[in-house]
């Protein structure tokens, strides 16, 4: 019996260029900016998170210089923690202000959306 994987996106309360923190793994405690989100995979990329070498081929038509190089990979979303600018790593929630439905955090109630 293989696991079934579900073709629908899931909720995903992080967005792009949010801060966070990574909470487990080899690069917990590090903070870092969101790059891109992968809803369907569950994943985050993180800035300067979770660096991996690879190996790239000289192309010297697109000016590629060959070598190693270092690029980040894709995270978890249940590693990371939204940072709010008074509590730091929060867990997110919802409230409606006025007729928009906005993220707060759960520690001050502030709002996490710009």
């Amino acid at each position: 019996m293989g696991t079934a994987t579900s073709a629908e996106h899931k909720r995903v309360d992080i967005r792009r260029n949010d801060t966070v923190k990574v909470m487990t793994g080899r690069d917990a405690g590090k903070e870092g900016r969101v790059l891109r989100v992968f809803p369907d995979e569950g994943k985050v990329l993180v800035e300067h998170v979770m660096t991996v070498k690879k190996h790239v081929r000289a192309n010297p038509q697109k000016n590629i210089k060959g070598g190693i190089a270092e690029q980040e990979r894709a995270i978890p979303l249940s590693n990371v923690a939204l940072v709010c600018a008074t509590c730091g790593p929060v867990r997110i929630g919802h409230d409606v202000r006025g007729d928009k439905k906005v993220r707060v955090c759960k520690k001050c109630r502030t709002t996490l959306d710009k």
